[in-house]
């Protein structure tokens, strides 16, 4: 990025960005591209480099937007289909909801501008300073900054049973395609409801893809980006789960089904910051591994080529065992 950003401003930028992706629609209207949408959008003649992740459900365009002196100005995210089309107006809502949000311990994009180009919606954040000192994040700094995310919605004590939770996993559950995997996660729910329904849970709000590759710990704060899975309530230490187990099996490449059952066998020590206790720190993490496992199927991770995609060669099988000893 800093390389690009350099070649805007010594007017080279057309060396470095030659290739081009041309997106075919059936959008008939006035001839515009999406540099030009943007540059009105925001009221600055800008340049956009594409970024396309790995194969995933929720693969999307993400551009970075450049003034013409090489000025990072900002992202923007653009729906393609169905699925990304609700996740880019969910970052919006959220963007959005934090906007009011007094912020001690974390910083969050502004959301910018969102709209429509041509048929597809987008949403436009800033860009935050990861230009700044780097220090390393403890698990402290980390367990304060999660908190503060937690209570962006308040943070409120709820029978495992009777909590919009609950009620809310439940009706995700039963819109999941029929198949052995959703039979799988049902099957795990309804042992958690028999052995935990009565337990009392901390629940609040959730990043829902807290990972290290999207934060930067600065001396200021934890900068906190990717908001498109923000949700509540939840049971509080989920940011925390989903934290150790993508660190460990994507950035560590350790097993996916060694690192499940190694995250629940040291719940009690990762939520103890959270003053979660041992029993309530182990149901959390099943929890978690439940919703996760509902979200792969419902967003088709398996379908779309994802590496974790296909649930049942490693959260399933650790999932079921340990659900049963609960």
């Amino acid at each position: 990025m800093e390389m690009l950003a350099s070649s805007m401003r010594w007017n080279v930028g057309h060396t470095l960005m030659r290739d081009r992706v041309r997106v075919r629609s059936a959008y008939d209207g006035p001839a515009d591209t999406v540099e030009t949408y943007l540059s009105d959008a925001l009221g600055v003649d800008l340049r956009v480099s594409l970024h396309i992740g790995p194969a995933r459900a929720n693969r999307k365009p993400v551009l970075s937007l450049l003034s013409i002196s090489g000025e990072l100005l900002g992202f923007a995210k653009i729906g393609i289909n169905d699925l990304t089309r609700r996740l880019v107006r969910a970052e919006q809502d959220s963007l959005t909801l934090l906007a009011g949000t007094e912020w001690t311990h974390t910083q969050v994009p502004t959301l910018l501008h969102a709209g429509h180009w041509r048929e597809f919606p987008i949403v436009v954040m800033s860009a935050l300073p990861v230009e700044r000192r780097r220090i390393p994040v403890s698990s402290t700094r980390l367990a304060e900054s999660m908190l503060e995310v937690a209570a962006a919605g308040g943070i409120d004590d709820h029978r495992l049973a009777d909590s919009p939770y609950w009620s809310s996993l439940r009706a995700r559950l039963e819109e999941l395609p029929p198949g052995q995997d959703a039979d799988g996660v049902h099957d795990a729910a309804a042992v958690l409801a028999d052995r935990g329904g009565s337990a009392v849970l901390r629940m609040g709000s959730w990043h829902g893809d807290w990972t290290p590759w999207n934060m930067a710990s600065v001396t200021e704060a934890i900068l906190l980006w990717d908001w498109e899975r923000f949700t509540g309530p939840v049971p509080l230490g989920f940011d925390a789960v989903h934290y150790r187990l993508q660190q460990d099996v994507i950035r560590a490449g350790n097993d996916p089904r060694t690192a499940v059952t190694e995250c629940v066998d040291g719940a009690p020590a990762l939520l103890a910051p959270f003053g979660i206790g041992a029993f309530e720190a182990e149901l959390t993490v099943l929890l978690y591994l439940v919703d996760l496992a509902a979200r792969y199927l419902k967003d088709g991770q398996a379908e779309a080529g994802a590496r974790l995609g296909v649930i049942g060669e490693w959260l399933l099988p650790e999932l079921h065992t340990r659900v049963a000893a609960l």
